[in-house]
């Protein structure tokens, strides 16, 4: 009986004013906490307490974030449907064609001075990394577990002078000559160099594991690993022949890679080849590709979309005029261009003003939301020199965008984080308590006595069941304790 008469004594010794300062408090810091994450996800996009649990407290507890822009690149032949099903739900993905981030993005702050990224895109592209270039065997080598850390590193002379720690401990590490291409080298020229350093030792540790990947589950994850490590700098190449103007070899390189490697779709290769292949003005390939990957089962992009109008408005552009049309009506290939032109535009409405250069291009991002803003910069920015070149186009779209845009894209819908929903209740409920105890001093005691009492009751029921058990001069021993 000790133990519930002391709560009911504990509890009978607390006043009003006592529950007042509590809701009053509580309601106070919970407010703080809501107009902090607010705040942080209105400058940063994301919720600062997820983003602590995610970067933090996740690689402590041995986790991997699995959540990122996309899946693992290599997934076996049982696990493709269901890989294909979860990337169709994701709203972000990684730019197929994203920047250098040392011999291209470095270049705008070296000129203006400011950063190109936001922290939350180049957070995205950490989680990314350490999904993609880390797997649960690397504890076994030394140079790996200090790539580990390299990738969760936010400070960029940090990454890099792990990454020469890392080739230090073993200078067979392919990751550390993948960091280094990226973020070290100030032109593309020395960051292919790197790259195919990197190919040797990544093909070695490919065929390595590849050998040894069905003894057990952990060399199947390093397996894995190694296949992405190699994917990934494959497409690096094959975008450096591109940004160096060996396009042809650039397509080569691709289609090889998607060859070699067709299970990877969701990585969206095709949108680096549709992009060399209308370089070279090679349409009838485009096409080809074109009718493989503009499939109702695959995710579309702004890319499949845009590149399909620009095709079918090709055929007729040289020849359109607003006026004859409007005599005559439109010809079955031009109501098949503007058909085209149409369905780019429910898909994403943001693209034709960067394309008729109604607002200006900046740097696209590492990681572009479907359907969003972010995903016409990007497309814009690789693509309209390809609008451009074909005489008409432009023209077309002109007259006929405006006929299905929505002034802003219904789809995805911006969802709040649930930690900035669950403290907006949590401040809502203590202040309506404050408020109600305030109000009803006497009432809300009696409320709160019979909460505690309830919340206390299964512990004073153990209490009595121990005591039933126990001795009582031993109870009695251990109370005075």
């Amino acid at each position: 009986l000790i133990p519930s008469l002391t709560v009911t004594m504990f509890l009978n010794t607390l006043t009003p004013k006592f529950y007042v300062a509590l809701t009053g408090t509580s309601s106070l810091i919970s407010g703080l906490i809501l107009i902090f994450e607010w705040w942080y996800f209105r400058k940063y996009g994301t919720s600062f307490i997820e983003q602590v649990s995610v970067s933090h407290l996740r690689p402590l507890l041995g986790g991997v974030d699995n959540t990122s822009s996309a899946v693992n690149f290599s997934t076996s032949n049982g696990e493709a449907d269901s890989s294909r099903q979860s990337v169709s739900e994701c709203k972000v993905w990684r730019n197929p064609l994203n920047l250098f981030r040392g011999a291209e993005y470095s270049r705008y702050t070296w000129v203006t001075g400011r950063e190109p990224l936001t922290y939350y895109d180049m957070n995205l592209s950490a989680q990314d990394h350490q999904t993609f270039f880390t797997c649960d065997t690397d504890q076994l080598r030394p140079a790996d577990i200090v790539m580990q850390k390299a990738w969760r590193e936010r400070n960029p002379q940090a990454r890099i002078k792990a990454a020469y720690q890392a080739l230090e401990l073993n200078n067979e590490c392919a990751t550390a000559y993948v960091l280094l291409a990226e973020e070290e080298t100030t032109t593309i020229v020395e960051a292919e160099k790197l790259f195919k350093q990197a190919l040797k030792v990544g093909d070695v540790c490919y065929k390595r594991s590849q050998q040894s990947q069905h003894h057990s589950a952990q060399l199947e994850a390093q397996h894995r690993r190694d296949t992405n490590v190699l994917v990934y700098i494959k497409r690096r190449l094959a975008m450096c022949a591109r940004k160096l103007g060996r396009v042809r070899e650039a397509v080569k390189l691709m289609r090889d890679l998607m060859k070699e490697f067709p299970l990877l779709s969701m990585l969206n290769i095709h949108e680096n080849l549709l992009e060399a292949l209308l370089e070279l003005q090679a349409y009838a390939d485009v096409q080809v590709v074109l009718a493989k990957y503009d499939d109702i089962s695959l995710p579309k992009s702004a890319t499949i979309c845009y590149t399909a109008a620009l095709l079918k408005a090709r055929a007729v552009s040289d020849k359109f005029s607003p006026e004859s049309a409007s005599r005559r009506g439109l010809s079955t290939a031009e109501m098949n261009a503007v058909e085209a032109i149409h369905r780019a535009v429910e898909f994403n409405p943001h693209v034709p003003k960067y394309l008729l250069e109604m607002k200006s291009v900046i740097l696209p991002p590492e990681h572009i939301l479907k359907r969003g803003d972010s995903e016409a910069i990007a497309y814009a920015f690789f693509h309209l020199q390809h609008w451009k070149r074909v005489e008409g186009v432009l023209n077309l779209l002109h007259c006929t965008w405006e006929g299905t845009f929505h002034e802003v894209s219904v789809y995805p819908k911006k969802e709040l984080p649930f930690f900035i929903l669950f403290t907006a209740g949590l401040c809502s409920f203590t202040a309506m308590l404050a408020l109600l105890t305030h109000q009803f001093p006497e009432l809300m005691g009696v409320f709160a006595k019979a909460f505690f009492s309830t919340l206390f009751a299964p512990f004073s029921f153990v209490m009595e069941k121990i005591e039933s058990v126990l001795p009582s001069s031993l109870w009695h021993q251990l109370t005075r304790i």
